[in-house]
């Protein structure tokens, strides 16, 4: 038998990809609907947000939104905390709850034949949260009980310090999200309640609806689980906009922790939101460049040379309007300042540009991956209703990553120069007498120790 030589294929390139776009309509209570057909995906994903800002929370109660958001699924005025888990758990229905700068985010998941049940639960979660006294000491004992767990993580403990130095003191994001203990501490039922009464409602809400829909009239069920939904007393939440820095300058801060075998480092600087105005198609390409994998630029130097660390990585973090840049990691506690002087000299380096394999190794992964990121229902429904947070067209993410194929050198060089002035917020958790001395001589600005 004979063979007949081949020749091999070419591989080509693939085709651009396209994040979906859904059919949109409204309720008749005002809600604004986005529906994504998702082949083969039968637990259907809901996502609900309604405008919320955490700059509307009275100052000495910081937090009552978090707290308003964990309790919504403790039962309703027509069923206990335990009749309410157990009808969620007949439908196989998962609901999850939290606040963000811009929003209330309202998640379920849950298998397709069960959707009317479910959107008849979560309009009894939305509109008549029972907030069972019991229930409410128990959610706010275990918020105290969660910040003392994160003052004993170095990480939160360094996230916590980051924001409080980068940001103004009298702006919301410079204080915990979920309240400080006195805040939590002086809160009741009853300002839950008014919280809830004042900042729930229909009003300016999206509802994102991600699965496959071909068995589903998608309107007309969530019409009949939604449509009745109404609160008179919703107050439109106060536009976001960006936190004011607070300024001052690069400066360190040393949150001392007596024999810390490792350190945690945090540099920051304030950066863009994904609305900037340049476009945001540089940004994620410049994450991976700098510090978004094993084989970026700080990782290169202290993971694989040095041997500092198992990984520190470098992200561009969007808000609803503004943002920050920020490297994060830990290392060996006895190359702390080593680690610390090379880590901000590669941050400083980078405004001097980016090689052209570096920037097609970024662009090929962020824009080949993406099809692969998007590819359950859940991540449609999240990026869906992070767009409707954020006031972004529905197409973003099919525009922004035409944008990053077409990058070039000048193009990163400018938009990473625009961010990283040099004037670098810096937090360090570890052992203060042993680090100070040596972090003071790298000259990166004042040196403030803090206790952890």
């Amino acid at each position: 038998m004979s063979t007949v030589a081949v020749p091999r294929p070419e591989v080509a390139p693939p085709e651009p990809w396209a994040f979906p776009l859904p059919d949109e309509s409204v309720t008749t209570n005002g809600i604004r609907l986005l529906s994504y057909a998702v082949p083969g995906q039968y637990v259907i994903s809901l996502r609900l947000v309604v405008p919320l800002s955490l700059t509307d929370e009275p100052p000495e109660l910081e937090g009552v939104a978090a707290m308003t958001a964990r309790l919504l699924d403790e039962g309703t005025l027509h069923h206990s905390s335990e009749e309410f888990a157990e009808l969620m758990e007949r439908t196989g229905m998962a609901l999850g709850a939290s606040v963000t700068d811009g929003a209330l985010s309202v998640d379920v998941d849950v298998p397709q034949r069960f959707v009317p049940q479910a959107l008849a639960l979560l309009r009894q979660a939305l509109a008549e949260p029972a907030f069972p006294e019991d229930e409410v000491r128990r959610i706010l004992r275990s918020r105290l009980a969660e910040i003392e767990q994160e003052r004993a993580s170095a990480p939160h403990r360094a996230a916590r310090e980051l924001t409080a130095t980068l940001w103004a003191p009298t702006e919301r994001a410079s204080r915990p999200a979920a309240g400080t203990p006195a805040t939590v501490a002086a809160m009741t039922r009853a300002d839950i309640v008014a919280f809830h009464r004042a900042h729930v409602g229909p009003r300016g809400a999206t509802l994102v609806v991600a699965g496959d829909l071909g068995d589903v009239d998608v309107a007309a069920v969530v019409e009949a689980g939604l449509g009745e939904w109404v609160n008179p007393d919703h107050e439109p939440a106060t536009p976001a906009r960006p936190p004011v820095p607070a300024g001052g300058g690069a400066r360190v801060v040393l949150v001392d922790r007596p024999g810390s075998v490792q350190s945690e480092l945090s540099v920051a600087v304030p950066g863009p939101d994904r609305s900037v105005e340049t476009g945001w198609a540089p940004y994620p390409v410049l994450s991976f460049i700098i510090g978004g994998s094993p084989s970026a630029r700080v990782d290169a130097v202290l993971r694989e040379d040095k041997g500092y660390t198992y990984g520190i990585r470098a992200a561009f973090r969007p808000r609803a309007r503004g943002g920050s840049f920020i490297t994060a990691g830990s290392v060996r506690a006895d190359a702390t300042v080593d680690a610390l002087r090379l880590l901000v000299d590669i941050l400083d380096k980078a405004r001097e540009g980016f090689s052209d394999s570096e920037i097609r190794a970024g662009v090929d992964y962020v824009v080949q991956t993406a099809p692969g990121r998007y590819a359950t229902a859940d991540a449609v429904a999240d990026e869906a209703s992070a767009l409707a947070i954020e006031g972004l067209p529905l197409d973003f993410q099919t525009t922004t990553l035409a944008a990053m194929r077409e990058l070039d050198d000048a193009r990163l060089s400018a938009a990473y120069a625009h961010v990283a002035t040099g004037e670098w917020v810096i937090v360090v958790v570890g052992d203060a007498t042993s680090l100070r001395e040596g972090i003071e001589a790298l000259g990166l600005g004042p040196v403030t120790v803090v206790a952890s």
